[in-house]
């Protein structure tokens, strides 16, 4: 990996996260967050009827106190089960029936809620703030306060509720709070230059259904999609296993995956390149400071004055 970063044409714009950054390599525009929930109904197994409505993501979270910090953690830790968010929701809606909000738990850690009318809300993807102090990354807008205090009252009943006094004993994690982010219509066109996609995020795979792009699922390996009979034009591959280490500050997995990543990937896709078995190779680093393009030729292996550098240097 330092090999290639060294030897590259480097590029840099904004910072991005991964979702924002996948919306806009398939032309979605954002509204006033992105639609990631009305695209991402389509992957549910349990299909509804998406319209021209007002989706949010209203996914279980577990917040806790730290001094004067609230750190919020995701499903990563919370394992929570689909009974269990099933049962939880239910128990929400059945108490909160008449604020005319309704969670869908159709997947274990992704809730939906539906809104009749475009609420003036503004918001922050869940991956903005897993691991974070959320006090200045609460919904903002005209209706950022009515959220801000419904969450507040679900807080409240969540703190007593027998399922997580459950989840306790068994030393699980209570699901205190829920997170809502992603909130959109459905976009009308969503496109995209690359021919073929593979990864295991599940926004990758509903962006490629509405783009009617072939995705297959993340191999173990490059050696899959550089010997795939399809393989002509753009190969989109999406890593993404070194955030869930990232974003709870697991420096040792990290490492290890980032190895694994250096075995599995980066190595034959750079041996493909000196053989020029691919044309160009083009890795995408993202993060909130700033996205970062590297990209390299075989022209570019004979740059012998780009001294290779410890991948530290590039941060």
């Amino acid at each position: 990996m330092e090999t290639i970063l060294a030897k590259s044409n480097r590029f840099e714009v904004g910072g991005e996260v991964l979702e924002s950054w996948l919306c806009k390599i398939f032309n979605v525009n954002k509204q006033q967050d992105w639609p990631i929930a009305s695209i991402l109904l389509q992957r549910e197994k349990n299909r509804i009827e998406v319209g021209e409505s007002y989706w949010l993501r209203a996914d279980p979270v577990h917040l806790r106190v730290e001094n004067n910090h609230i750190l919020l953690g995701d499903n990563q830790i919370l394992n929570i089960s689909l009974k269990e968010a099933t049962s939880f929701a239910d128990s929400i809606n059945e108490f909160f029936s008449d604020e005319g909000v309704t969670l869908l738990p159709l997947h274990s850690d992704r809730w939906y809620v539906k809104c009749d009318e475009t609420p003036e809300l503004q918001t922050f993807l869940l991956s903005q703030v897993v691991g974070k102090n959320i006090n200045d990354l609460l919904s903002r807008g005209k209706e950022g306060a009515i959220w801000n205090s419904r969450i507040n009252e679900i807080q409240m009943f969540l703190h007593e509720h027998p399922l997580n006094r459950n989840r306790e004993i068994q030393g699980e994690l209570p699901v205190n709070s829920i997170w809502i982010w992603g909130g959109g219509v459905r976009p009308s066109e969503v496109r995209t230059s690359y021919t073929g996609i593979w990864g295991n995020h599940v926004l990758v795979h509903a962006l490629a259904e509405m783009g009617k792009v072939m995705c297959h699922d993340l191999p173990e390996n490059a050696d899959e999609v550089l010997n795939h009979s399809g393989n002509s034009g753009e190969q989109l591959i999406v890593l993404d296993n070194l955030q869930k280490y990232a974003c709870y500050r697991d420096a040792y997995n990290w490492r290890n995956e980032l190895m694994k990543m250096e075995r599995d990937w980066f190595d034959p896709l750079f041996q493909a390149l000196k053989k020029r078995q691919i044309q160009q190779l083009k890795l995408t680093i993202i993060n909130e400071s700033s996205t970062k393009d590297f990209v390299l030729t075989p022209g570019s292996l004979w740059k012998f004055w780009a001294a290779v550098r410890p991948l530290g240097t590039y941060s």
